[in-house]
């Protein structure tokens, strides 16, 4: 049995640890991480998950980002301890927040993934929204939390205030 909590100071560092077990080395340079430089992950949307003997088993962050001045939220990154991938644990990470999100007034969010995967999820590709590169346009991908949230929206993604 896992339970899912907000994320809190205190599991920053162990999160960080899982991050880089399951991410290549370098993953810090990637454009996404410049967005979230210096900000902290949304309180709240940004969720750990813990077995039974407290032990991480899985994580899932958000940022606040603006796209042309709209904000929006960046969620990433998400993660699954190896011992734990193909329960679907991810997919109740993304699920749990999604709706968390929806329910907290966010109107959108972003993520540079996998379009195969995350469209399960209702991410679509944002043809009109330009991350900081290096980033392959073809993996910007958007979900509406409100009806129409990215019909209006093109532009730059950017830090938030």
């Amino acid at each position: 049995m896992l339970e899912l909590k907000p994320e809190t100071t205190e599991d920053w560092w162990e999160v960080e640890a899982l991050l880089d077990l399951c991410f290549a080395p370098g993953r810090e340079a990637l454009s996404s991480y410049r967005l979230r430089d210096g900000i902290p992950p949304i309180p709240g949307l940004s969720a750990v998950a813990r077995d039974e003997s407290g032990i991480l088993a899985g994580a899932i962050r958000y940022w606040p980002v603006c796209v042309a001045g709209a904000p929006a939220l960046l969620l990433g990154p998400i993660a699954v301890h190896p011992t734990h991938q193909g329960e679907g644990l991810g997919a109740y990470l993304m699920r749990n927040s999604l709706a968390v999100a929806r329910a907290d007034g966010w109107d959108r969010v972003m993520l540079v993934g996998d379009a195969p995967y995350y469209a399960r999820f209702g991410f679509e590709r944002l043809d009109h929204v330009q991350m900081p590169p290096p980033t392959n346009p073809d993996r910007v991908l958007g979900h509406d939390l409100t009806p129409g949230a990215w019909a209006s929206i093109a532009g730059k993604v950017t830090r938030a205030p």
